[in-house]
């Protein structure tokens, strides 16, 4: 890590111990312990474990990937780590990404498993982490994840500092890499899904169990489903005519999550396609310059709708006004997801979805208003999927549906254009995708 990103992490930490101060002194606590976590088995019939991530709580501190480690917090205090390092012949951990946080916190190597009875016997304390199990051998006497501590900790993620900001830019910029070499394959040559996989993951330098979320990599009529992660390993039949590649990378925890869509080949049902991934590709930058401050993000995921219903129209799928498919809810039958999600140390990232949803939109993920500092997705799709459009054709609002135009577009499967975007008071918004990779979608060349 150089010396300028050095500075904004110890500005980070900064930030980090005012707002968990204030979140101690607000619960009353006089010792908070942020549990990193453990391995999780596969299954309690096998003795193989997936591959081992911290807790984001303990994270959003240091990027140290060590089980069985804690972080002690108490007010008026210097942090305190124990690193668990029981020094197994077995397997060793990763070495964190930095050490940058040695300067900022008392740090204790532990060999055995840790156990913190003697600095949570007095005053009130409680553990914030994934096991009760853990919890307890931690700190017996302290209460674990009370939901109101565990929403305020949430909450204190939200607004993201700038070191947050330059690690999600540079997780974008290495997504971007594996992005443009999955076009270029594309447009050359007929390679299978999990061909398309693999490239991916050499293109970013990345181990499978590195991804924030396994790779979507969906040909053809598999964009049609939304998380398709079944990889087709033979080359195609015939030269396939679309890519929808959802597809991430991280940088000391941090997620990019980025969707792109490309088409190729010739033909009246390739270039309607190809019209038809321009004006979603169109839509979500007019959705990212809407982002303002104080706008409840579920009124940009309506305004979603109202402009995938004029996308509609404007292909020739739909012959109504863009009301009047939202009305007659046929859009959600084309855009069945939310419009996007908090990003983060997670890739639905937390502190952004404290409230539910309306209940025509449960799938939404982020519900919070728009505040300078958030971080999320802007991703609107246009799919063709049996499932929803089978309901739509059958009922009076199917009347509005050009159906033998969905069915020569059926094989393409769908679109969906992704970009992770930082709300900025002075710009309005800043397109951490757009910045690597400005090309949302359309012909592979």
């Amino acid at each position: 890590m150089n010396e300028p990103m050095l500075a904004l992490y110890a500005d980070h930490l900064a930030v980090a111990l005012a707002r968990s101060e204030a979140t101690l002194e607000r619960h009353r606590l006089d010792a908070l312990i942020l549990d990193a976590g453990d391995a999780v088995a596969r299954s309690r019939f096998d003795d193989q474990w997936f591959a081992y991530r911290p807790a984001a709580h303990f994270a959003w501190w240091l990027p140290l990937h060590a089980p069985g480690s804690c972080l002690l917090l108490r007010p008026g205090r210097r942090p305190t780590l124990y690193w668990h390092d029981p020094q197994s012949y077995w397997e060793a951990p990763p070495p964190p990404s930095h050490h940058g946080f040695a300067a900022h916190m008392d740090v204790h190597l532990a060999r055995q498993a840790v156990a913190l009875h003697a600095e949570t016997a007095t005053g009130r304390a409680a553990v914030v982490g994934e096991s009760e199990a853990r919890a307890r051998a931690l700190a017996p006497n302290a209460a674990w994840n009370p939901p109101d501590l565990v929403a305020d900790l949430d909450a204190a993620r939200t607004l993201k500092t700038p070191y947050e900001i330059a690690c999600l830019a540079e997780a974008n910029a290495r997504a971007a890499r594996g992005h443009d070499h999955l076009r270029q394959l594309f447009a050359a040559g007929s390679q299978s899904e999990l061909d398309l996989h693999l490239d991916y993951l050499r293109a970013t330098w990345q181990d499978d169990a590195e991804t924030p979320y396994k790779n979507i990599v969906a040909l053809d009529a598999h964009a049609a489903t939304l998380h398709h992660i079944a990889y087709g390993r033979g080359a195609p039949a015939g030269a396939s005519s679309s890519l929808l590649v959802d597809a991430g990378a991280t940088c000391h925890g941090y997620h990019a999550d980025i969707t792109r869509t490309w088409v190729r080949g010739s033909g009246e049902a390739a270039d309607r396609f190809r019209a038809l991934v321009r004006a979603v590709d169109d839509l979500q930058q007019q959705l990212c310059d809407a982002i303002a401050i104080g706008t409840p993000y579920e009124a940009l995921h309506d305004r979603a709708h109202l402009l995938v219903g004029e996308a509609l129209r404007q292909v020739g799928l739909v012959h109504a006004s863009a009301e009047a498919a939202v009305a007659k809810e046929v859009t959600f039958a084309f855009f069945p997801h939310g419009l996007g999600h908090s990003l983060g140390l997670q890739t639905h990232d937390v502190g952004c979805a404290r409230i539910r949803p309306r209940s025509d939109n449960p799938w939404l993920r982020n519900t919070s208003t728009i505040a300078e500092g958030q971080v999320f997705t802007i991703e609107p799709g246009i799919y063709f999927i049996e499932g929803l459009l089978g309901p739509l054709r059958a009922c009076e609002a199917g009347r509005v549906v050009d159906w033998r135009l969905v069915e020569s577009l059926r094989p393409f499967g769908g679109v969906r254009i992704e970009d992770d975007v930082v709300v900025d008071a002075a710009r309005g918004h800043l397109n951490l995708t757009r910045a690597v990779l400005p090309e949302g979608g359309g012909n592979a060349r």
